[in-house]
């Protein structure tokens, strides 16, 4: 019996790696980078998910009877992939495959399927939920990943791509009050590594702030990253990761500070942040037991945010040795996680692709 479980093994590795093969292209540096077969792969993830009803996490706060309704009848616009904000990015993958890949495939059906989305009907109707339900609701990763859809947008020149995020912005403008609001009384950062965490919540809408020119909104995200971090030393990164971590709370705060410094700031900021003992444990691609396990399968994401942010934070590094680690320890990330992104379990492919393709774009 062990022996045949042995060859089993070594017949799904042969599968895996026939698949990296296949959509990725790996250097002679080690580097990762995404086929246009792979984007077409990554695609039908989405496409699969965004319109899949159940199942179906809503996670409510019932005010009354009257918010008993479907999936699809509360949230017409962003109702599949399991939950709200995992339709979300899945749209935003869907519109970041197309912009970056063009000629797809999937190209028209991807396109069907955000004009049945994107309509300025179901944008109305989520602002009508939204302003409804608890203020904490997706706070701050959905609201996060709206912002990243939003950006996706603005930034491609293209009829479709202009006529779906005006249809969007009345949201988005929603959610940029609530980050104002929230901004103003959050005293203390939340540092886990699962949704709420602070530093992820920030970076994304400071992206989008920058990328559109919404100097008011890279104010208080500014501001208030600087309040959180800026005195922050000696991060415990050996503690990490938590069990069903997807983010890393130490990369993730860097993350932040890498956009809100300047680079000499931040390298002198990151040198009492992190150690370099600390930052070896953060090196080694996280173990993932069970894919069928809904919590235990974020250790995935944790590994392609973790690829995430060592791109971005070698950026910004002047350290030659320290950005060299880093890229080669996002690398050993990626390969790792890619293999085992489709699988039979929902748990993981209706939000894993997404983390996917934002690692590789990173780089």
């Amino acid at each position: 019996m062990r022996i045949l479980f042995i060859l089993l093994l070594f017949f799904f590795a042969q599968i895996a790696n026939t698949q990296n093969d296949q959509y990725i292209e790996l250097g002679s540096d080690g580097a990762v980078t995404l086929k246009k077969e792979g984007a077409d792969f990554f695609a039908k993830l989405a496409i699969n998910c965004v319109h899949q009803e159940y199942p179906n996490k809503l996670n409510q706060v019932l005010q009354d009877a009257t918010m008993l309704k479907s999936p699809k009848e509360l949230h017409p616009a962003f109702y599949g992939c399991f939950d709200w904000h995992s339709s979300v990015h899945g749209h935003w993958m869907l519109i970041h495959l197309l912009r970056t890949y063009p000629g797809l495939d999937s190209e028209q059906e991807i396109i069907d399927k955000l004009n049945i989305s994107l309509t300025a009907e179901n944008i109305v109707a989520e602002i009508n939920y939204i302003q409804a339900e608890s203020k904490s609701w997706e706070r701050m990763y959905g609201w996060a990943w709206l912002m990243k859809l939003g950006e996706e947008l603005y930034k491609w020149d293209d009829d479709n791509a202009q006529r779906w995020y005006a249809n969007l912005k009345p949201l988005i403008e929603v959610i940029i009050e609530k980050y104002e609001e929230f901004l103003l009384i959050q005293t203390y950062p939340i540092r886990t590594g699962v949704h709420p965490n602070t530093a992820f919540g920030l970076s994304f809408a400071f992206d989008y702030a920058i990328t559109t020119g919404q100097e008011e909104l890279e104010w208080y995200i500014r501001k208030a990253a600087l309040t959180y971090y800026l005195d922050d030393e000696d991060c415990p990164a050996s503690w990490e990761p938590s069990g069903e971590d997807f983010l890393s709370p130490c990369l993730e705060e860097a993350n932040i500070m890498r956009r809100v410094l300047d680079p000499k700031s931040f390298n002198k900021w990151f040198e009492d942040f992190l150690d370099k003992k600390e930052l070896k444990s953060l090196l080694i691609p996280a173990n993932v037991s069970d894919r069928s396990d809904p919590k235990i399968v974020h250790l995935d994401g944790l590994n392609l945010s973790r690829a995430t942010c060592f791109f971005g934070i070698a950026n910004n590094s002047f350290n030659e040795k320290l950005r060299e680690q880093m890229i080669t320890s996002a690398n050993e990330h990626l390969k790792a996680t890619l293999p085992n992104i489709a699988s039979e379990h929902y748990e993981g492919t209706h939000w894993l692709g997404t983390f996917a393709v934002y690692a590789l774009s990173a780089r």
